[in-house]
């Protein structure tokens, strides 16, 4: 969280979150959609995870669904943000198991997963702009 001094579990969260987020504009550069995709779930996974750690001084939850650690983390998300981590949490799942792979790496382009990335790249200011 940049401007704000966190305490060293969280600064690892972050920085692995935005570590993720780079992964993801490499992959995006190299027309690696599916990973985009991960990498972008991981990315405000972590970045959420941060918010948690920082917050409680506990240890943040061993889930994925990114609505649940937005409400673990005591985040009021706007209804923009509460639909950005529900779509992003379902690309998570379908890009983790093979039957659902193929079905959705005919529906995603370029351009769609680039759009996922700037959100992602959105979200994630918002989340390190948390006190």
């Amino acid at each position: 969280m940049p401007g704000c001094v966190m305490n060293e579990a969280a600064q690892n969260w972050a920085e692995q979150s935005r570590y993720d987020l780079e992964t993801a504009r490499v992959m995006l550069a190299s027309s690696r959609y599916l990973y985009v995709l991960f990498c972008c779930h991981q990315a405000v996974e972590k970045a959420l995870k941060s918010v948690i750690v920082e917050r409680t001084g506990g240890f943040p939850p061993r889930i994925h669904n990114l609505l649940r650690l937005a409400e673990e983390a005591g985040i009021e998300a706007y209804i923009d943000h509460k639909r950005f981590l529900g779509e992003l949490s379902a690309y998570y799942i379908q890009s983790r198991y093979p039957e659902e792979i193929k079905v959705l790496g005919s529906t995603i382009t370029h351009e769609s997963v680039a759009e996922i990335l700037k959100k992602t790249e959105e979200t994630l200011q918002w989340l390190f702009s948390m006190p």
